[in-house]
């Protein structure tokens, strides 16, 4: 393997210089840069980056835990991070959780292990056991999506309200029997937007039904067995809200394979917005999420704590946008 020394030597000049070159810490003229440049290529070599970076105290990385990346609403927040993380100068170091929180740990101390300059973690159920060991290294933290007890960084989307809106919508709208699709139980976002649903039903004096809390667990498949079956009952509910767009595409396949159409059949409406709702016919009644202001929420605290911030951790949530369309029965405004 080539040494910074070998391009020395084939360049004719000395080590500093070449490192000078590579490192831009001081002018060098256009002909010693050229003759550096050349002997680099000429030899290949390849600077040593993370020893350089651990012996600077920085590896320009950033780690990132999340759960189930083939959800599109996951992949556009990686995205959205991404972006931002890369404009900073810093490499995005990613590892999936499969919102279990054995893998998460083991996500956790990977990162850690590979020395990240700070992580941004959406927290599986369970996630408390594994924040303290992020905590307890000193290295800075972000959670993001998932709030957890704990004093640190975290961004999140409003989950209580939207929800509440949405269901108070279809009340309005007369439905009484309304039934939801709730999250992965052990989620903050899932009891919250549970909370937004049950809220709006006694307000409205309508009393909670437990045979209508049909729990998706923030899967596709399984959400769409809840829908069925309940659904398939003799007295159906008229009305559907889902907590989330992975249930929300499990519920549309079993109202399909039921034959019941939305709306006449079934009012429909859901929390999180696709980029192709609107393309559904008809269009779906649904909360959209600012995924990119939450993506770079999250990399500026981020950032400002590597860079030394101190205080304790700031909760921000994140406002949402009610998109009225069809699907919920009256014409969208």
């Amino acid at each position: 393997m080539s040494t910074m020394d070998d391009v020395a030597r084939r360049a004719g000049v000395s080590g500093s210089t070449v490192s000078h070159v590579m490192n831009g810490t001081r002018r060098v003229s256009p002909e010693t840069r050229a003759k550096v440049e050349t002997a680099i290529e000429e030899i290949g070599y390849r600077q040593n980056t993370v020893a350089r970076a651990l012996a600077a105290g920085k590896t320009e990385t950033i780690g990132l835990s999340i759960s189930a990346l083939t959800n599109p609403y996951f992949g556009s927040l990686v995205h959205s991070i991404e972006e931002r993380v890369s404009a900073a100068g810093y490499v995005l170091v990613l590892g999936d959780s499969h919102d279990n929180a054995e893998m998460e740990g083991r996500v956790v101390r990977s990162l850690l292990e590979r020395q990240v300059d700070g992580l941004i973690i959406a927290a599986a159920v369970g996630a408390e056991h594994n924040i303290p060991q992020v905590l307890h290294s000193g290295t800075p933290l972000v959670l993001i999506d998932r709030n957890v007890d704990v004093d640190c960084d975290q961004v999140t989307p409003e989950n209580e309200e939207p929800a509440y809106a949405l269901t108070k919508h279809l009340i309005e709208l007369g439905h009484r029997r309304i039934a939801a699709v709730t999250g992965l139980q052990g989620l903050r976002s899932s009891s919250e937007r549970y909370a937004g649903y049950a809220r709006a039903l006694v307000e409205a004096g309508i009393s909670i039904d437990d045979s209508l809390v049909l729990c998706g667990a923030s899967k596709s498949e399984i959400a769409e067995d809840a829908v069925s079956q309940a659904f398939s009952r003799p007295e159906r509910p008229s009305a559907l809200v889902v907590m989330n767009n992975a249930m929300t595409i499990g519920a549309l396949r079993a109202l399909r394979d039921l034959r019941l159409r939305i709306p006449s059949d079934v009012a429909f409406v859901c929390y999180d917005d696709f980029e192709w709702s609107n393309l559904f016919e008809p269009g779906l009644t649904a909360v959209a999420q600012d995924v990119e202001l939450m993506g770079a929420q999250a990399v500026e605290l981020l950032l400002a704590r590597i860079a030394g911030g101190a205080g304790p951790g700031q909760l921000l949530r994140i406002p949402t946008s009610f998109q009225h369309r069809s699907s919920c029965g009256c014409v969208a405004q």
